[in-house]
């Protein structure tokens, strides 16, 4: 093992999280339809981010209990995909947000997308990050000095 590999620990110390992407119409109603539909298996949605058009909505959502909701979505034939994504606590408002940023871009490893989820029962401000390169972006951020946040931490 070189210096290098000792120094970057890419091996998770959990299970990433996960986020649903699921496409919905453009209709009053559906979103809600859906948290609903969730809530009542007792599934909370964590995190959400929604990207409107005219038709149609891609609504991506980071939930406490993936495997039922991934159950549920293929019982009832809901269209969706699933992709990794990175989960940090944020304890500053600002200059957190600009390491986080400073800190993949030294990596030199892409940020997709970014949204923030609803605050964690310890009250902490969570990040969650479609980033490149996952795994390494995680390894980079804990080196950093940022709180990782895996799936079993969000479970509420």
């Amino acid at each position: 093992m070189s210096d290098l590999d000792s120094e970057i620990d890419i091996q998770p110390n959990g299970t990433i999280p996960i986020q649903f992407s699921i496409m919905l119409k453009n209709r009053a109603g559906a979103l809600s339809s859906l948290v609903r539909m969730l809530k009542n298996q007792k599934i909370e949605v964590i995190g959400l981010s929604i990207q409107d058009s005219k038709d149609a909505a891609v609504v991506r959502i980071v939930v406490s209990d993936p495997d039922t909701t991934m159950r549920i979505f293929m019982e009832k034939g809901i269209p969706h995909t699933t992709s990794e994504i990175a989960v940090i606590a944020l304890t500053e408002t600002g200059g957190g947000l600009v390491k986080a940023l400073e800190t993949l871009r030294a990596a030199e490893t892409n940020l997709d997308f970014a949204y923030s989820l609803i605050s964690h029962p310890q009250g902490k401000s969570l990040l969650a990050m479609h980033l490149e390169d996952t795994q390494f972006g995680i390894s980079v951020l804990h080196q950093a000095g940022f709180r990782v946040f895996y799936e079993q931490d969000l479970i509420r």
